[in-house]
């Protein structure tokens, strides 16, 4: 199996991380973390480009030296650079990464003055008292990290649904086109579409299930295999991750994928309601008092004998499905086709890798009749975030490319700061210029819980607010949500007008699914959109998509499944 970009993206955030941590040139760093942010939209494989004779430095942010080290990995799957900086660097250090907050910078200083190379060394010196006291640290911040490293103990490896995608996909192209295979389908939690997976689960029906097993077990990416049978093996995949395959029958196939698809509580449920009618219903199918087989083929057989009309995968966590089934109102769930535009993108201006024309060119492909151009306020300059001046003038430019673009219109944004007092990073007077407003939170994380909620209802109290921007601010895996009664701001947002997005980027996906649903229940509107840095990057609207349909949105439920005009409408206060 060919390298997957994941794998490439990966390796150069390493490299990044390493370097940083050796002090090196930021220059360096940021063109790692750049090409592994343009690799990571990408939405074709960089090895059938290499493999394609295609030249990579077409690519934003892809020189001949890092289009060099792509073909590298790609024909030898691994890279010497990387291999490199790991013998110069203590794997116990690049471990600290691991832990939430604690990027290259702070890894440093723990180095530096207090000797630390690893997760022990650190816990030992914050149960000390020792990292308190050393610049930028402090009494919270050393709570925090122990906090965070008694999480880290506990927790068991996940991967980015996202991170897992193409391997899955290339799984199913390879089982399918194996002969004697009549289908494969993949279930478990990626078929939920939950934000992280454990592992991944396969089912397959073929006629000869040693030959599907034998060929699963040789399949390119295999590291190592666990278990090989007739029906059933296990193999650790290149990164550690796990899947297991089994070959079962057509005439139980739907049973077993209903009951591997899960989730473990609606499978139980689905079971005891069985138990109430008299059949018992298990992988191999749905029997009944004698014995006999009366349903498993497909899985709305299973729910047929229970009186229920077929529950949508990502519905399946035992919130309310059954009882909603049974009663016939179950939400028809939004789709990706029903979205008419984009709220949330960046360009080079601040820090996005494409133009503005590029962007256009790409939402307009896709089918947007929409797309919001939201730079970064002055207050990031992290992001080259734009002054009130920059900022017009940046509208200028938007209005004169308008007026070249046919069937899709550029928005006028921004994604301003909500700075720590609840005030917004832009003055009122240019807000009021702009078709749209997306507020965020971009530091102060850790205020307490009332302040959070306070800071950002202020935020909303202003008139040229429209969006609220990863509301949580939370980074899945990396830091964790910001305190907020969620309650109190969905309400104030109601009163307001206001709105909250659903960020789409895999590693955000905020709202998360039980955010949705309350929003729902509320009347409140969502708006799901990609936080697009490059024009790879607007196609993450599939997983956007996806949160919002486990947290139970219908097309009615999102604001920008309405056309321009009536979705302008909508915004104003």
């Amino acid at each position: 199996m060919p390298v997957t970009n994941t794998e490439i993206a990966a390796i150069f955030n390493r490299i990044a991380d390493l370097l940083e941590i050796q002090e090196e040139n930021p220059f360096r760093i940021r063109a790692y973390r750049n090409a592994a942010r343009t690799i990571q939209g990408l939405s074709h494989s960089l090895a059938e480009m290499v493999q394609a004779g295609e030249v990579l430095e077409a690519l934003p942010g892809i020189g001949k030296d890092l289009a060099a080290k792509i073909h590298e990995i790609v024909t030898t799957g691994s890279l010497r650079k990387l291999k490199e900086l790991e013998g110069a660097v203590s794997p116990e250090l690049v471990d600290l990464l691991q832990v939430p907050g604690l990027g290259p910078k702070r890894l440093r200083v723990l180095r530096d003055y207090l000797d630390i190379h690893g997760l022990a060394d650190l816990e030992q010196a914050a149960r000390q008292g020792l990292v308190r006291n050393l610049p930028g640290f402090g009494v919270k911040s050393e709570q925090k990290l122990l906090r965070e490293l008694t999480e880290l103990k506990q927790r068991v490896h996940r991967w980015l649904r996202f991170e897992v995608e193409e391997v899955a996909e290339q799984l199913l192209v390879h089982l399918r086109s194996l002969k004697g295979v009549k289908r494969v389908e993949l279930a478990g939690s990626y078929r939920r579409r939950k934000e992280t997976v454990g592992d991944l689960d396969l089912l397959a029906v073929a006629s000869e299930g040693a030959r599907v097993t034998a060929a699963f077990t040789r399949f390119e990416a295999v590291e190592r295999v666990l278990s090989k049978g007739r029906t059933r093996s296990q193999v650790v995949l290149r990164g550690g991750l796990q899947v297991d395959l089994r070959v079962v029958p057509q005439a139980s196939f739907g049973a077993t994928w209903h009951y591997f698809t899960g989730s473990k509580a609606h499978s139980i449920a689905v079971r005891s309601m069985g138990v109430q009618r008299g059949l018992k219903i298990n992988e191999y199918g749905v029997f009944d008092r004698t014995g006999r087989r009366i349903a498993g083929h497909t899985e709305e057989e299973v729910y047929a004998q229970l009186g229920l009309s077929w529950i949508e995968p990502e519905l399946r966590e035992q919130r309310g499905e059954l009882e909603a089934a049974a009663e016939d109102r179950l939400p028809k769930l939004v789709e990706l086709k029903d979205l008419k535009g984009d709220l949330h993108c960046h360009t080079t201006e601040s820090d996005g890798r494409d133009s503005l024309e590029v962007m256009a060119r790409t939402a307009k492909a896709l089918g947007h009749r929409y797309l919001a151009i939201t730079e970064h306020s002055q207050h990031l300059g992290v992001a080259h975030g734009l002054t009130p001046e920059r900022l017009l003038a940046h509208c200028e430019a938007i209005d004169r490319l308008n007026e070249k673009l046919t069937g899709i219109r550029l928005l006028k944004g921004v994604e301003v700061d909500i700075l720590e007092d609840g005030s917004l990073d832009m003055p009122d007077e240019v807000l009021a210029r702009l078709d749209v407003v997306v507020g965020a939170i971009h530091f102060a994380f850790g205020l307490s819980w009332q302040q959070q909620t306070e800071r950002v209802i202020r935020a909303m109290d202003n008139p040229c607010f429209n969006i609220l921007a990863h509301p949580t601010a939370r980074l899945i895996g990396r830091r964790r949500a910001c305190d907020l009664d969620m309650e109190r701001i969905m309400d104030a947002a109601l009163e307001r007008g206001c709105y909250l997005e659903l960020n789409a980027q895999p590693r955000r996906l905020d709202l998360n699914d039980l955010h949705c649903r309350m929003a729902k229940e509320r009347g409140l509107k969502v708006v799901i959109s990609t936080d697009a840095h490059n024009s790879g990057q607007l196609e993450y609207l599939r997983h956007g998509v996806g949160q919002a349909r486990r947290g139970w949105l219908e097309k009615g439920d999102v604001l920008n499944t309405l056309g321009l005009k009536s979705f302008l409408d909508a915004l104003k206060r």
